[in-house]
């Protein structure tokens, strides 16, 4: 968590002390995966490590830094995307009570709700993408080679594809979000942090009925792109 925590501190808005905690954990966390990638060369399993360790075995597909970077991309991004996932979920139902009750009193909703979440408040705000053709967009040239910013978040409430797009609604249809992207960047992770969501929060509704914030104020994390709160302090 530690490990997961510095290396997402380096996205958006970085600071010096930032960057050499995740300096430090980098050191730390390749060290450590560099030791298991040993084991699985020795004894391979039937685990992802194993077949990224086979793919570096066959020459110019993954070097070891590559390896080690790959491992870290998949433990931030399954960590603090889900953690957050999680936060912006349960805060959207305390803020919107009425929405809580409607899935206290039919848990099967858990599912689409969790769509939802992902549309009102994206854990990830936006992504980049980089132009493949010269090609106009809705008035707007695009060249070759240039890097956009694509904004999840605000697409998320378009009002041209959402109904009141700013109001949560766990009974919405055809919740189109992009919170996982589309195509070939699909988040890899995707069912399972739709499961995780959907079990801690279930669970968090069926189990603490008198469930509250336990303060008037929410800090947000101040992440530009990976949207979430400081701590979410709640009374039961």
């Amino acid at each position: 968590k530690i490990w997961s925590t510095d290396f997402a501190d380096t996205v958006g808005r970085v600071t010096p002390e930032a960057l050499i905690r995740a300096r430090r954990s980098g050191e730390e966390f390749t060290e450590y995966i560099g030791e298991i990638a040993e084991e699985r060369r020795r004894e391979p399993r039937a685990d992802l490590l194993t077949g990224l360790v086979a793919a570096e075995a066959e020459g110019d597909r993954l070097s070891a830094s590559e390896l080690a970077g790959t491992c870290a991309l998949l433990l931030t991004a399954g960590n603090e995307t889900t953690t957050n996932l999680i936060c912006n979920g349960v805060l959207a139902l305390l803020q919107n009570p009425e929405q809580l009750e409607e899935l206290r009193s039919d848990p099967a909703l858990i599912e689409n709700a969790v769509e939802e979440f992902l549309r009102y408040d994206s854990p990830v705000q936006a992504t980049a993408r980089i132009v493949m053709e010269d090609q106009d967009f809705v008035g707007n040239p695009f060249k070759k080679g240039q890097q956009i910013s694509l904004l999840i978040g605000a697409a998320n409430r378009d009002p041209e594809v959402f109904d009141d797009p700013d109001r949560l609604n766990l009974k919405r249809e055809r919740i189109a979000h992009l919170s996982f992207s589309r195509g070939t960047h699909f988040c890899l992770g995707a069912q399972l942090a739709r499961l995780e969501a959907r079990v801690a929060i279930g669970e968090l509704v069926r189990r603490l009925p008198g469930m509250k914030l336990a303060s008037d104020t929410i800090e947000r994390n101040g992440h530009l792109l990976l949207r979430g709160v400081k701590a979410l302090p709640l009374r039961f």
